[in-house]
């Protein structure tokens, strides 16, 4: 067999076994977040979100609304130095997300708790 043939061969199979898999996965709510971050960023979407007063007052007073803060929560990245984001930290793991939005930092300082997450503080930088 040439190599030519052999290529063709692993062409189709592989392109046979994308159409399968584009089959059992197309409209599932399949993710792949392997990495620490994503891994925390999706544990803190999944669960209820919680205001302390100082992040309200905060919000109120920089005229952030919830929606802001979800989508600060679905794509902001976590600082995982020791200064900002404890996530050993028992019972609850504290953490640091940043993200830049309509021409400024907009930092949350979140606390994961088993059940629900807290939104401790905002900042604005």
């Amino acid at each position: 067999m040439k190599l030519i043939q052999r290529i063709g061969y692993y062409l189709v199979g592989f392109s046979l076994g994308l159409v399968v898999l584009a089959f059992f996965f197309n409209g599932k709510k399949t993710s792949c977040s392997y990495g620490p971050e994503a891994r925390v960023l999706k544990n803190i979407n999944l669960k209820t979100l919680a205001y302390s007063t100082t992040a309200l007052r905060t919000m109120e007073q920089e005229h952030i609304d919830t929606v802001t803060v979800k989508e600060i929560l679905l794509k902001g990245d976590i600082n995982f130095n020791n200064d900002k984001s404890d996530s050993r930290k028992k019972p609850c793991g504290t953490y640091y997300i940043e993200e830049d939005f309509k021409d400024k930092t907009i930092a949350l300082l979140v606390e994961n708790c088993d059940s629900t997450a807290t939104l401790l503080d905002l900042y604005i930088e």
